[in-house]
Order: structure tokens, then C-alpha cells, then sequence
């Protein structure tokens, strides 16, 4: 029994990733001066930022089509005995609505999940289901598995404006952090599906250290864990002292993504994380 993964853009899983692993990724859109680009495809984070500095109008962002996933859907059940298709939290985005529709023409051979959560938060349990059904696991043993994973994850970063946010309606809990003091960065957590506040801090430095202390935290606490880092222009740079501050801690190190042009289109510039997941 072979079983196929399918996501979608917001993981943030880069093409070369995806092909490494076998996953299939469906982009969502984002309209922009005028014009609906697809994620990764026909649009990057440095042409959005670019065209914003600009003067042109903040973007949005819109899930793909039922037919879309139906067409992925068709495609990989020629190869595969059954879809799994894991997506972006439905309290963001309506993406895993769309997929659902879908897969209502596929009886049992598609199952669709809820993540919770975006970015690596998604990706990394895309990443997971790719491993666990490359060495045969059942879709039981799989979903098992992500629950799993799914009740202990964390995604936890913070971004130099929360305007991005707010003018998008992805802020969530964390509105009560809007009109904060200068220099005040935003800590900032996906819990139960919700951008939520996770506190804030005085300055990068601290921001910086703050995830710093966070993933040892969690590292400690969980006798090991997988993490990935994740940023968009502008957090490179915090990511590495991250990375400098995480120096002699043992975990399983699954790299740097940079967040596409949808995810970036609601964090902004300067947006720095990080993504942990149980062994």
C-alpha cells in the first residue's frame, strides 16, 4: 500500500525539498498589483517587498481551487494506493477547505489533515508523513503519528511589525500587542490553529535570545527534538545568531527555509523563527 503526500505552499518546503522527499506542493495565490501570482512560481518574497517599497498596494493572499486539488489528487492516485494531504491551519487560511471538497469524490483513497499550524510547522510534519510512508507505514500508523507530534509541536517567532498581521486578519491573540512601546518586539506562537501572543521583548538582541532560550529549553525538556529555522529578508542574520546562541546543544538540525511569498505577505520583513517537533 503506497500512499502519497500532497501539500500546499505554506509549508515553505522548497521545490528541491519536495522532490527529495516526493511531496507534492500546491500553491496558493497572491493578488498583487492587479495580478494573482502562484506562491514560489511566479512570485518571491524579495518582488513582493520590492513592489511594496514601491508604493504599491499590501497584497493578499487566496487558497486554491477544489479542481486544483482534484487534478493533484488524480494525478498521484496513478502511482499511489491513497493521498494523504496535509495543509495550513483552517483558522488562517481556507485552503484545507478547498482540499476537503476535493477529496469528497475520492471515497477513501484521500485523507486530509489539519495541521494546526503554517510554515515549518507544516512542513516538517509533511516532511514526517513523507518518511514515515517511504518505509510503508499504513495511514493509521502515519495520522497516529502526526497527532503525536501534532500535540507537542511549537512554532514560535516574531516579526519587526505586526501591521502585516493586522492587515490581513491573521493577527489572532496577538492584537493586544498592537500600539506597543518602541523597539518592542513581538513574540509570537501558532496555538490551536491561531497566530497567539507568546510575549514580547526590548530589541532584536533579545528577541534573539529569547528563542535562543526557548529551543533549550525545549530541547532539554524533550530528551532531544528536530527543529528547523525559518526567516524572511531581513532575519538572516538573526536566524544565525540563533543558530550561534544553540552552540553544543544536541538536536536533529533540518536546516534554513526561507518563508515564501504567501506566508511573507502576513509576517513581513525581518521575520525570524523557529519550528520544533518531538523525536
Amino acid at each position: 500500500m503506497t500512499i502519497a503526500i500532497v501539500t500546499d505552499s505554506t509549508s515553505d518546503l522548497n521545490p528541491e525539498l519536495c522532490a527529495q522527499h516526493g511531496i507534492v506542493s500546491v500553491p496558493l495565490y497572491v493578488l498583487f498589483d492587479g495580478k494573482m501570482h502562484k506562491d514560489g512560481l511566479e512570485i518571491t518574497p524579495p518582488e513582493l517587498f520590492a513592489g511594496l517599497k514601491a508604493g504599491k498596494k499590501t497584497p493578499s493572499t487566496s487558497q486554491p481551487s477544489p479542481a486544483e486539488f482534484a487534478d493533484v489528487y488524480t494525478r498521484a492516485l496513478e502511482s499511489a494506493d491513497q493521498v494523504l494531504s496535509i495543509h495550513i491551519s483552517g483558522q488562517l487560511s481556507g485552503t484545507v477547505g478547498s482540499a476537503r471538497l476535493a477529496a469528497q469524490d475520492f471515497g477513501d483513497k484521500v485523507t486530509v489533515l489539519d495541521t494546526g499550524s503554517v510554515s515549518m510547522g507544516l512542513g516538517m510534519r509533511a516532511l514526517r508523513a513523507a518518511e514515515l510512508a517511504k518505509v510503508g507505514k499504513s495511514m493509521p500508523e502515519i495520522l497516529a503519528e502526526l497527532e503525536r507530534v501534532g500535540r507537542e509541536a511549537d512554532l514560535r517567532f516574531t516579526v519587526n511589525t505586526l501591521d502585516f498581521l493586522k492587515i490581513n486578519g491573521r493577527i489572532g491573540g496577538a492584537q493586544a500587542l498592537l500600539g506597543g512601546l518602541l523597539n518592542i518586539k513581538p513574540i509570537l506562537v501558532v496555538r490551536k490553529g491561531r497566530v497567539e501572543t507568546g510575549g514580547r521583548v526590548r530589541g532584536h538582541k533579545k528577541a534573539v535570545q529569547d528563542l535562543v532560550d526557548y529551543t533549550r529549553k525545549y530541547v532539554t525538556s524533550h530528551g532531544g527534538a528536530r527543529v528547523t529555522f525559518l526567516s524572511t529578508i531581513g532575519g538572516e542574520d538573526y536566524v544565525q545568531e540563533v543558530r550561534a546562541g544553540l552552540a553544543g546543544l544536541d538536536f536533529t538540525d533540518l536546516g534554513n527555509h526561507s518563508i515564501g511569498a504567501v506566508v511573507a505577505t502576513h509576517t513581513g520583513p525581518g521575520t525570524m523563527g523557529v519550528t520544533l517537533e518531538p523525536l
